[in-house]
C-alpha cells in the first residue's frame, strides 16, 4: 500500500506540473537515484523545456569547440567527441519523448510543437556547420589507415553518412531552403501523432444492455465501469481503445454496431480540428522537395540508402513477390469465408470490412473448433508475464526482478531489474500495459536511456519501456489475454532484449539503434514461440483453476493460425504499398482520398468504403519514422520466419542456437552491417520458403533469397 500511495503522489505530482519556474531541475545534473533512473516526481513540463533549452545551448557549444579545435582531425577528436557531444539534452530527450508518448497532456503537446522546431534546427546547424564537416571528411579519407575497429568503422561510416545524406555539401539558397524544410516537417509530423491522440480520445460509443449480445464479459464489464465513472450507470460506454475495438468487432452479433464502430475507427482524422489531410500533403511534398535538394528523384530513393534494401527496386520486387504468393490464397480465403457466412445467415451475403473479423472467428470455431476467447482464461496478465520473462530466462539465462526503489510514470507501471545468468546488472526495464487518456493506442518499445560506454570507460547500462494497450482488470477479475495480444506482448519484449543485451561502444551503434528493416527481426523472431506447446506449458494456465492449457486447444490454435495468414499478409502489403505510393511521388498531391485508392487497389480485399481511409491515422510513417520503412516489417517478417526455422532444427530452447542469436543479433545492435550479422548467426542467405512453409503457402516461388 505504502508504494501504491507513493505513485500516486508521483503521478500526480508529474501531470499537474507547476508552471513556476523550477528552483532545482533535475535534468540540469545526473539523476541521484537508483541505477539513474529519471525521478519522475520532481518532472515538471516546465522543467522538461526548461532543460531542452539548455540542452542545446550546451550541446552546440561542444559541438561548436570540435568544429573549431586547432589540433588536426582524428578518430577520437572529431567522431567519437562529436558521438558524445549533447550528453544533457540527450538526458531530457530521454525522458521527454516516453512521457510524450505515454504520459502525455495538453500542455506536454503544446511544449512538444514548440521545442520540436528547435530540435529541427540545432540538428540542421550540426550538420550544415562547415568546418564540422571538414574534419569529418578529413577523418573519413583516412579510414584505411586508422586501424579501427568494426564498431568504430561503422561509426565513421554513419558519422560520414549522416552529413552527406542531410546535405552537408548544400550551398546557398539550397542549403537555407533545406534548414527551413526540417523545421517544417518537425512542427508538423509532431502535429499529426498529436491529432491522432486526441481525436481518438474523443470518441465513445454509449450502449443499453440490450446492444450487447456476443460481447466478451471483460469488455462489458470495462463499459460499464467507463459509464458509472461519467455519471451513467446502467449504460455501456465502448472506446476505440484497441483491446475494444478489436473484441467489438470479432464478437458483436449486430451487424449494424460494427459498421458503427468501423466507420468512426476508419473515419478519423478527416475533417474538424484535428484534420490531417492538409498535414498529409504539407509532409509528402516537403519530404519530396528535400529529397530533391539532396538529389534524389523521390523521398524513398534518399531515404532508403541506409537500409538492407538499398532502395525501392528492391522494396518493390520483396512486396511484389509476396503479393503474388499470397494473393491466391487470399481470394480462396475469402471465398470459403462468404461461402460460410451465407449458410450462416441463411442468405446470400457480401462481406464488409466490418463483418470480416466476426464471420473469421466463426469460421475458425466451426472448422477448427478454436475460438480465441477460450484462450483468454489461460493468458491473465501475470502469467504472461511471467512467461514471457522467463522465455528470455530459458534462452539467454536473464532475470527479471521487481524493484519499488525504481520510481515510475504513473501508478500501472513497474520497473524491474534485469539480470544475467552471471547476476552482472543488464538494465532496468519499465512495464506500461493498459490504456489511459494520456498515451497514444497501440504498442511499443522505447528507450529512457542507451547503453553505451561512457567517456570514462563505465559500462552505462540502458533503460528500456514497453508499452501497450491490454483491456484492464475489472470486477476482481484480472486483465485477461487475447493470443493477439500475448503476441503483441512478445513482440515488444523482442524490441527491449534487443536494447537491453547490447553491448555497443557507442549509443548510436547500440541496441534497437540498426538500420530500420532489420530492427523487426528480434522482435517478430519473438512471436513465433506463442505456437509452441513447449513454451505455453511453463505459464499458460487457467486463472481459477490452475488447469494447464490443454494440448488440443494449442493445436487448434496453431491450425487455424493458417486459415487468415493470407489476408494477414495483403493487409500489411497494402500498407507497405501505401507507404511507399506516398513516398515516391515526384509531384505535389492534390486529392489524398483518390490517390490512396491508387495506391492500394492492387491488394485491396474489400470494396471502396466513402469516408474509410488510413493515411490520416498512419502514425508510423506521418510521425514515427517508418516513412518509406513500412515494407520492412514484412522484410524482417521473412528473417524472423527463417531464424526460427534454425531454432526449430536445433531445439526451441537449444543453448547454443540461443547465444548465436545473442551474440550476433541482440548484442551487435548496430555495429556491424545486419546482412553480415544475419548470415553469420544463420550460416546462410535468407529466403522467403520459411514464411511461406509456416503461413501454409503453396506456391512455385520457391527458394527466393532477398
Amino acid at each position: 500500500m505504502r508504494r501504491f500511495k507513493s505513485l500516486v503522489i508521483a503521478f500526480l505530482a508529474f501531470v499537474t506540473m507547476s508552471h513556476a519556474q523550477t528552483v532545482s531541475n533535475p535534468f540540469l545534473k545526473p539523476f541521484d537515484t537508483v541505477h539513474g533512473t529519471p525521478p519522475f516526481s520532481q518532472i515538471t513540463n516546465n522543467g522538461i523545456e526548461e532543460a531542452i533549452d539548455s540542452g542545446i545551448e550546451k550541446a552546440w557549444a561542444e559541438v561548436e569547440a570540435i568544429a573549431i579545435n586547432p589540433e588536426p582531425p582524428t578518430f577520437d577528436n572529431t567522431i567519437v567527441a562529436l558521438e558524445r557531444a549533447g550528453s544533457d539534452l540527450n538526458r531530457v530527450l530521454g525522458v521527454a519523448y516516453p512521457l510524450m508518448e505515454a504520459a502525455s497532456n495538453d500542455e506536454l503537446m503544446e511544449i512538444a510543437v514548440r521545442v520540436s522546431p528547435k530540435l529541427s534546427e540545432y540538428s540542421t546547424k550540426i550538420t550544415m556547420l562547415e568546418p564540422l564537416w571538414e574534419r569529418v571528411k578529413a577523418v573519413y579519407n583516412k579510414k584505411d589507415q586508422l586501424n579501427l575497429d568494426k564498431e568504430d568503422q561503422m561509426l565513421l561510416q554513419n558519422t560520414y553518412d549522416s552529413f552527406a545524406l542531410a546535405g552537408a555539401d548544400l550551398k546557398g539558397d539550397s542549403r537555407e531552403r533545406y534548414k527551413e524544410i526540417r523545421s517544417e516537417l518537425s512542427k508538423l509530423t509532431t502535429l499529426f501523432g498529436q491529432n491522432v491522440l486526441k481525436e481518438l480520445n474523443t470518441y465513445e460509443i454509449e450502449l443499453e444492455a440490450a446492444d450487447l449480445d456476443g460481447l466478451p464479459e471483460n469488455i462489458i464489464a470495462e463499459a460499464a465501469e467507463i459509464a458509472k465513472e461519467k455519471g451513467k450507470e446502467g449504460k455501456y460506454i465502448f472506446t476505440l481503445a484497441q483491446p475494444t475495438y478489436v473484441a467489438f468487432l470479432q464478437n458483436s452479433t449486430r451487424g449494424d454496431l460494427r459498421e458503427k464502430m468501423w466507420r468512426l475507427y476508419q473515419g478519423r482524422n478527416q475533417q474538424g480540428e484535428f484534420d490531417n489531410l492538409e498535414n498529409i500533403k504539407k509532409i509528402v511534398a516537403l519530404r519530396l522537395e528535400m529529397a530533391k535538394i539532396l538529389g534524389h528523384d523521390t523521398y524513398a530513393s534518399h531515404s532508403q540508402q541506409k537500409t538492407m534494401a538499398g532502395g525501392p527496386d528492391a522494396v518493390y520486387n520483396l512486396l511484389d513477390n509476396l503479393r503474388e504468393a499470397y494473393r491466391p490464397a487470399q481470394l480462396a480465403e475469402m471465398i470459403r469465408l462468404t461461402e460460410f457466412a451465407s449458410e450462416t445467415e441463411g442468405k446470400p451475403v457480401e462481406i464488409m470490412p466490418w463483418d470480416y473479423s466476426y464471420y473469421n472467428k466463426k469460421l475458425k470455431i466451426r472448422d477448427y473448433d478454436y475460438d480465441s476467447e477460450e484462450m483468454r482464461p489461460y493468458f491473465s496478465l501475470d502469467n504472461v508475464i511471467e512467461g514471457v520473462f522467463g522465455l528470455a530466462g530459458k534462452l539467454y539465462g536473464i532475470k527479471f526482478v521487481e524493484n519499488p526503489e525504481i520510481e515510475v510514470y504513473h501508478p500501472d507501471v513497474k520497473g524491474w531489474d534485469v539480470v544475467d545468468a552471471d547476476d552482472s546488472f543488464l538494465g532496468v526495464l519499465y512495464t506500461d500495459f493498459f490504456p489511459r487518456e494520456s498515451k497514444r493506442p497501440g504498442a511499443w518499445m522505447t528507450n529512457f536511456r542507451e547503453q553505451r560506454i561512457t567517456a570514462e570507460g563505465v559500462d552505462e547500462r540502458p533503460q528500456v519501456s514497453i508499452v501497450m494497450n491490454f483491456t484492464k482488470p475489472v470486477a476482481g477479475k484480472p486483465s485477461l489475454l487475447s493470443p493477439g495480444e500475448v503476441e503483441t506482448f512478445l513482440h515488444e519484449f523482442g524490441h527491449a532484449l534487443h536494447g537491453l543485451l547490447a553491448k555497443g561502444k557507442y549509443a548510436s551503434t547500440s541496441g534497437t539503434n540498426v538500420y530500420r528493416d532489420f530492427v523487426e527481426l528480434p522482435s517478430q523472431f519473438n512471436e513465433n514461440y506463442l505456437y509452441e506447446k513447449e513454451f505455453l506449458d511453463g505459464f499458460a494456465k487457467h486463472y481459477e483453476t490452475g488447469e494447464p492449457i490443454p494440448a488440443e486447444l494449442v493445436e487448434k490454435m496453431k491450425a487455424a493460425s493458417q486459415y487468415g495468414a493470407a489476408y494477414a499478409c495483403m493487409r500489411q502489403l497494402m500498407f507497405g504499398y501505401l507507404d511507399m505510393a506516398w513516398h515516391t511521388i515526384t509531384d505535389t498531391v492534390s486529392d489524398p482520398v483518390e490517390f490512396e485508392r491508387k495506391a492500394i487497389e492492387s491488394v485491396a480485399i474489400f470494396p471502396d468504403i466513402e469516408g474509410s481511409m488510413t493515411s490520416p491515422q498512419f502514425n508510423h510513417i506521418f510521425s514515427g519514422g517508418y516513412a518509406a520503412g513500412y515494407y520492412s516489417y514484412k522484410w524482417a517478417e521473412v528473417l524472423d520466419a527463417d531464424a526460427f526455422e534454425a531454432f526449430k532444427e536445433n531445439g526451441l530452447f537449444d543453448k547454443e542456437t540461443a547465444k548465436s542469436f545473442r551474440e550476433n543479433i541482440l548484442e551487435k545492435g548496430g555495429s556491424e552491417n545486419p546482412a553480415v550479422l544475419y548470415r553469420r548467426f544463420r550460416g546462410k542467405e535468407p529466403s522467403i520458403d520459411a514464411l511461406l512453409k509456416r503461413d501454409g503457402i503453396k506456391t512455385t516461388k520457391i527458394n527466393q533469397t532477398m
